[in-house]
């Protein structure tokens, strides 16, 4: 009788033991979602330059943005971004000459 029910509380351990587990990575799963905006870049977190989340209103503006830039011919694109950097560069052709 001592022997079943030593066996029966070593089953029901290891049984809530693999529950528990399991429960831990499903919580982990979704928390990891939102974690990774907190965690600093050093630490492994999002680089600088990543784009916003979807979903957010963020993301619509950054879509958006980018589309107009898509749209946008090439040789006007250059002079934007040159005009954003504040930097003018030269470009092969220039070199060549």
């Amino acid at each position: 009788m001592l022997m079943r029910f030593r066996l029966f509380s070593i089953a029901a351990t290891v049984v809530l033991l693999g529950l528990s587990l399991a429960g831990c990575g499903t919580v982990n799963e979704k928390l990891s979602a939102g974690m990774g905006d907190y965690v600093p870049q050093w630490a492994g977190g999002l680089p600088a330059d990543a784009p916003p989340r979807p979903g957010t209103p963020q993301y619509d503006a950054y879509m958006k943005e980018r589309e107009r830039k898509r749209l946008m011919p090439a040789a006007d694109r250059e002079k934007e971004e040159q005009a954003q950097k504040g930097t003018t560069s030269t470009t092969s052709k220039d070199a060549v000459r």
